[in-house]
């Protein structure tokens, strides 16, 4: 029998090359990005990447660990896994450190700690263990009710940690519940909000719902006329108007001035001359220098250390968020395109494993892999080229930090634990 469980352990090796592909280029742009004058050594514990030299170790040695558990552990304790995850979490309210405005951080001697990232995995791990559960059906309303909580709990705590960018990361488990099964009206529902409220701030709610208005008189006038179908829709434009101008006064009076500005720019919604360039000079400076940096660039790039705007520091945090200004810089739009195609190939390659998997909490925490990884890809690299509003979040296995990484390998190397282990049996 221990034979047999030996023969059918296959790591997949094709997502264990993308990792430390992705792992060793996102590390030297980490040493391009950070360097502050005299290069030292590798090992310089004052300089991030000598930390982050550190933090690739840690996330070495717990990909060990995680290879040498039994993958039925993580199906059977997924449920303690979250509920530690929780408590952390919530122990942040009292015991967390501010960095930057959000209540997100443990100190630990001279080192810090981000719960968020750990919750992710933790969550993943949950959700395909109750969705899995053989008395869960995901088409029953309680049972979607009760897998939605499961993922809103550690998003309402970042959310109120003001650690907006960690809480969206939660929307893209969506995929999960779509592709096990839930209606596809609730992802119509789901796009439908994010075009009214999207379309609202770049325009106005009275011209949004009068467009909304306009579709339905339409809809009814040639189309239907049975006054079942005319009380919903009057219900319809009763819930878009009252979202559309919902998010008007969201915008208005809860928001904080950052955020606005921040939205401001992404909607270009300022025309005033002088206060763009006001803008430019603080709110979007950011933003502004990650351009020019991707911009200059060109096809294939300055060269290793050789980026002026790079070694100029222009861009802050380009050593974390900003990261992929540093790839653009360097490495043109060649080298860019090559992360982006690494990225693509580790997503759709974990899909590919999800769905030859039998067991459903395998398949379930496989596609939670893959959308975590593509929400953070998505936002990081949008962000960073102007697409969508600055959210801080890190470019996966890229940007600096041991928190990030640590969580981003646990939540690769587990699904990779369970996919060697696939035909064994359960």
């Amino acid at each position: 029998m221990n034979l047999n469980r030996a023969h059918s352990f296959q790591l997949d090796w094709m997502v264990v090359m993308i990792y430390f592909a992705l792992v060793l280029f996102g590390y030297f742009n980490i040493v391009s990005a950070s360097t502050d004058g005299a290069f030292t050594s590798y090992f310089d514990l004052s300089e991030p990447y000598g930390k982050q030299t550190v933090f690739i170790g840690l996330s070495i040695i717990s990909i060990v660990l995680i290879l040498s558990i039994d993958a039925k552990f993580y199906e059977r304790f997924a449920s303690i896994i979250y509920l530690i995850s929780m408590i952390v979490l919530a122990g942040l309210f009292v015991f967390g450190k501010k960095v930057n405005g959000a209540m997100s951080w443990y100190e630990i001697g001279g080192a810090t700690l981000q719960p968020s990232e750990f919750a992710k995995f933790a969550t993943a791990l949950a959700l395909a263990k109750y969705i899995s559960d053989l008395q869960t059906n995901i088409k029953d309303s309680i049972d979607q009710f009760r897998a939605a909580l499961i993922v809103a709990v550690p998003a309402v705590l970042i959310l109120l940690q003001n650690d907006a960018g960690s809480t969206l990361v939660f929307a893209g488990l969506i995929f999960v519940f779509y592709r096990e099964g839930i209606p596809q009206k609730y992802i119509l529902f789901g796009a439908s909000l994010l075009i009214i409220t999207v379309a609202t701030l770049k325009f106005s709610a009275l011209i949004v719902t009068s467009i909304i208005a306009s579709f339905i008189v339409i809809y009814q006038l040639f189309f239907k006329r049975k006054k079942k179908k005319l009380t919903l829709s009057v219900l319809i434009l009763i819930f878009c108007s009252g979202l559309s101008f919902g998010t008007e006064w969201s915008f208005d009076n809860i928001l904080q001035k950052h955020q606005k500005d921040r939205i401001e720019v992404w909607l270009k919604l300022e025309k005033d001359p002088e206060k763009l360039k006001i803008m430019k000079r603080n709110i979007s400076y950011n933003l502004n220098e990650s351009e020019k940096a991707i911009r200059s660039g060109g096809l294939t790039g300055k060269g290793f250390k050789e980026g002026t705007r790079t070694k100029g520091k222009f861009v802050p945090e380009q050593h974390t968020d900003y990261i992929f200004s540093t790839v653009a810089e360097e490495w043109g739009f060649l080298g860019s395109s090559a992360v982006v195609t690494l990225f693509m190939l580790l997503i759709g390659r974990i899909l590919f494993l999800a769905e030859r998997h039998k067991s459903q909490f395998s398949r379930a925490y496989g596609y939670g892999v893959a959308s975590i990884i593509f929400v953070h890809f998505l936002i990081n690299i949008g962000m960073v080229m102007g697409l969508i509003p600055t959210i801080g979040i890190p470019l996966p296995f890229f940007s600096y930090g041991g928190s990030g990484l640590l969580s981003f390998t646990i939540l690769v190397f587990i699904f990779l634990k369970l996919d060697a282990n696939r035909l064994n049996v359960w």
